[in-house]
């Protein structure tokens, strides 16, 4: 019996040591409340030296200059972000795509292929399915930018039937027009330009389309070296496998307990980040297929790119699946020209993302440490603030991962604890 209870105890290395806080704890309350008062007698509790009148204190003396520390070190870090976003941005999408992979790596790995081979296959395979479907997907694309001037067009013919009176701007804006014409008038008629003086006409300069091709072919070559470089360094963190953790394992001390520590706590860290991202994608698959059926069986046009759409936009919490929406029910609306088929298919779209985001992804993430909604949208806003529409789609993911090395470092368990559920 004692065998069983020991090695069940070391089943988790900081069960001792928490087991040991505790008793510490608990020790120390002991001790506070019963120790003697100087008049004999014991103490009481702080917070019930003078009765009823003074309230238990819950926090106690907070050090300014430390928290003015963490205050300035926030600061840095966020501008610290921003600034190394060409740097930081495709290496955190880098190490996110290479989670998702590394199952599939893993079960190469059974069959004695070597990482690097089964790395570049997978990576192939994904670059070559994500090409070919790209084709179809652009010409629905094309097809759904070309309706745009009709339904402008349409919105503005049933607007243009409803008379409208001037606002006061447009009235100012008008007076200042004929006031300038005036102006121009007087000036031309006073045009006579004296002996010597050689007359100067402004003229404006047209657009220089060789600037503007210049200036698209920069943007243009910063993404294909970002997506280039995200593609290799996907790559080679698949390649090496475990070999960080095992130099993190060895780096964590020369004692064994504290070698098995460190072999637990990233153990648990992986399967969290894997599980979760794992759970991303299986609710993208589903939202995206069944969004796709849906519009396909109610004859919405387009209704594989709205399938794409839904299921990158499902990663996106709250603001995602409102987007999709508000967008299917005006295609729709463009489409068939009724507000019931529109309000319909807003609310099939609205239907999918319901059992996505309330069944699937909990019943799914049962065994995942959860966020709370709170942390979810000031998260949005943050990542979304700092790295635009991709701090968007990788926000969840980066939350989780921060709140699960919180969970897993004694000094910041308390910030895994806010922002979790």
């Amino acid at each position: 019996m004692d065998t069983n209870n020991n090695a069940g105890k070391s089943e988790n290395p900081d069960a001792a040591d928490d087991e040991w806080g505790a008793e510490g704890e608990s020790d120390s309350e002991n001790a506070d409340a019963a120790r003697p008062a100087p008049n004999g007698g014991t103490q009481p509790p702080p917070g019930e030296a003078d009765g009823d009148d003074q309230p238990p204190v819950l926090i106690g003396p907070i050090n300014i200059r430390s928290i003015a520390l963490v205050i300035l070190t926030t600061i840095v870090a966020i501008y610290f972000i921003n600034w190394a976003q060409a740097i930081l941005l495709p290496l955190v999408v880098s190490v996110l795509i290479s989670y998702a992979l590394d199952p599939l790596v893993s079960f190469f790995d059974r069959f004695r292929f070597p990482r690097p081979l089964s790395a570049a296959l997978i990576l192939s395979l994904l670059v070559g399915i994500l090409a070919i479907s790209s084709v179809p997907l652009k010409e629905e694309a094309v097809a759904m930018l070309d309706k745009v001037p009709v339904a402008v067009e349409r919105f503005q013919r049933t607007s243009g039937n409803v008379p409208q009176e001037e606002s006061m701007v447009e009235k100012a804006q008008k007076a200042a027009k004929k006031i300038e014409e005036t102006a121009d008038q007087n000036q031309g008629a006073n045009t006579d330009t004296p002996r010597g003086v050689t007359p100067v006409m402004i003229v404006d300069t047209p657009v220089d389309l060789r600037q503007y091709l210049v200036q698209g072919s920069s943007a243009a070559i910063v993404l294909v070296t970002q997506v280039f470089s995200v593609l290799l360094l996907v790559f080679f963190l698949l390649s090496v496998g475990s070999l960080y953790k095992r130099k993190v394992v060895r780096l964590s001390g020369p004692s064994f307990g504290r070698m098995r520590r460190a072999v637990w706590i990233l153990n648990d860290f992986h399967q969290q980040i894997r599980r979760f991202l794992f759970v991303m994608l299986l609710s993208g698959i589903f939202v995206g297929v069944l969004t796709w059926l849906a519009f396909l069986l109610m004859g919405v046009e387009q209704s594989a790119l709205w399938g794409v759409l839904a299921g990158v936009a499902s990663a996106i919490p709250y603001l995602g699946p409102f987007l999709v929406l508000v967008g299917s029910s005006v295609a729709a609306f463009i489409q068939f020209g009724e507000i019931d088929i529109a309000l319909i298919v807003g609310g099939i779209s609205l239907v999918i993302t319901s059992i996505q985001g309330y069944l699937l992804t909990p019943w799914l993430t049962s065994q995942v440490s959860s966020l709370n909604a709170v942390a979810i949208f000031v998260g949005l806003l943050f990542w979304g603030w700092l790295w635009g529409p991709v701090g968007l789609v990788i926000a969840m993911p980066i939350l989780m991962i921060i709140k699960s090395m919180c969970d897993h470092i004694a000094n910041l368990r308390s910030v895994g604890e806010l922002l979790g559920k």
